[in-house]
């Protein structure tokens, strides 16, 4: 599968909703659309990484289509609102760069080519 940037991935989105009379849900339905499908991610990292097992009877689920399903309906929100995803993306970046930059310990050349 070819690699999408953040652009044509809102573009195929938005051609795929546009085909709706419905189009894009309101922001608060759409906001409860994305609780709902981070709940469902929750759910799966919990019984795959915490305390809580599957039942022995429940479907187990995909942690990919799963962040999938949450990314498809942020595409979908940033769409309704006409954010451009690559640029919030890129000021985001330069947020973290910036206010993070003497956060975090930088891993040294050694450590991150397992020299010593």
């Amino acid at each position: 599968m070819e690699e999408q940037s953040m652009k044509a991935m809102q573009r195929e989105v938005d051609q795929y909703i546009s085909q709706f009379k419905e189009g894009y849900f309101h922001p608060l339905s759409m906001l409860a659309r994305m609780t709902e499908e981070v709940g469902e991610l929750a759910r799966e990292v919990n019984h795959r990484y915490g305390e809580k097992p599957k039942k022995p009877d429940e479907a187990e689920q995909n942690m990919e289509m799963e962040l999938g399903d949450l990314l498809f309906i942020l595409i979908c929100f940033a769409n309704s609102l006409n954010i451009d995803l690559e640029q919030a993306f890129q000021q985001v970046m330069n947020k973290y760069e910036v206010r993070d930059a003497d956060r975090w310990t930088p891993i040294e050349e050694n450590d991150a080519t397992g020299g010593s």
